[in-house]
């Protein structure tokens, strides 16, 4: 609530629910974060009107690429737990993963933080978390914009919006025009839901107030709170090391968000070509699992949902697979065969276009 004024004292901004002071303070406490964050081509520092980054000298024919997006009823989670730390992590990831899918390599990111009173200590988690993830993208947090927002939100709530611009040579670009019947696709693993299908999963999961708490069996000990906090993986690297490698010929790329591997893969794939997946020996994380028995929730609707175990797909020529499946393993990783792209009818619906072999 704000201040009351006395009759005849002017009134102030505080007293109308908005603190400069704060504001002012959070900007001092974000500039070491975003100054650990800089890349070369940065020009100036936060606190100006707006960022300057020049566009890489060894890039011809650049082409810049932009994305954007937030991380959804994800959020919720944070508050329930008041653990603010990775929402920012999730943040970044939401945006770079979508700009990498075209072979741009992330340039810099800025953040919209809207609340309805300022708690400078928890803005500056979020962002923290939002530096955190750009060092590991390799992309400077050129700014961004704080709304103090009275009236707006619940008190303890906020929302955050990110928007991320990388940068690519024309010839370079990976479209997936390229893509062929007989071609591979290879997942990379997620950690989770990431920031997708939290309105099912909070549906399903938090049917009392203590269930955050709860640590069913199938999570291993971990509580539920804590399985659907577990940040978004960032594949920046992954994407750096495919197409760096010589001998892995990548033919499309697409990043596995809200509506699953069905309402994705197809996305970056020419019309009358499609997948079968088959995924022989993947083992998708248990939370998924929770979600299908919890619910119950139909396999069909979990698939178009949910990223059920793969966050991102690497589409590469029949030749290079076993190679880029070497790249991945190098990198850390137990790269999922999920399947092999195939000619499908040229009026085949959308996500007709993944076609599930499995078990």
């Amino acid at each position: 609530m704000s201040e009351p004024s006395r009759p005849g004292a002017p009134v102030t901004y505080k007293q109308s629910g908005v603190d400069i002071d704060a504001g002012d303070d959070l900007v001092e406490r974000i500039k070491p974060l975003a100054k650990a964050t800089r890349i070369k081509e940065v020009l100036g520092d936060v606190g100006g009107f707006a960022g300057l980054c020049a566009v890489p000298g060894d890039v011809s024919e650049p082409v810049l690429v932009s994305g954007t997006d937030g991380v959804g009823t994800k959020l919720k989670i944070a508050f329930a737990m008041n653990d603010h730390r990775t929402i920012g992590h999730d943040l970044v990831g939401m945006c770079v993963n979508d700009v990498i899918t075209c072979g741009a390599r992330p340039l810099f990111f800025l953040d919209y933080f809207a609340t309805g009173k300022l708690d400078v200590a928890v803005a500056e988690s979020v962002i923290a978390g939002i530096a955190d993830a750009c060092k590991e993208t390799g992309s400077a947090l050129l700014g961004g914009e704080t709304a103090e927002l009275p009236g707006m939100y619940h008190e303890g709530e906020y929302d955050l919006a990110g928007f991320s611009v990388g940068v690519v040579s024309r010839p370079a670009i990976i479209d997936g025009k390229r893509a062929v019947a007989g071609d591979v696709a290879i997942g990379v693993r997620s950690s989770g839901l990431h920031s997708n299908g939290y309105s099912l999963a909070r549906r399903v999961l938090l049917t009392s107030d203590d269930a955050l708490k709860e640590r069913p069996a199938e999570l291993g000990g971990r509580s539920i709170g804590e399985a659907l906090l577990e940040p978004t993986r960032l594949y920046a690297r992954h994407v750096r090391a495919m197409l760096a490698a010589g001998d892995v010929e990548v033919h499309a790329m697409s990043h596995i968000t809200g509506g699953g591997i069905p309402g994705n893969l197809p996305r970056v794939l020419p019309d009358g070509l499609g997948v079968k997946v088959r995924a022989e020996g993947f083992t998708r994380p248990a939370i998924f699992d929770l979600i299908a028995s919890r619910g119950p929730v139909a396999e069909a609707e979990l698939r178009r949902t949910f990223n059920c175990g793969v966050g991102f797909v690497f589409v590469v020529s029949e030749s290079s697979a076993a190679a880029a499946m070497r790249v991945l393993g190098e990198l850390g990783e137990s790269p999922i065969a999920l399947g092999d792209v195939v000619r499908v009818a040229g009026d085949t619906e959308f996500e007709a276009r993944v076609i599930w072999d499995l078990p």
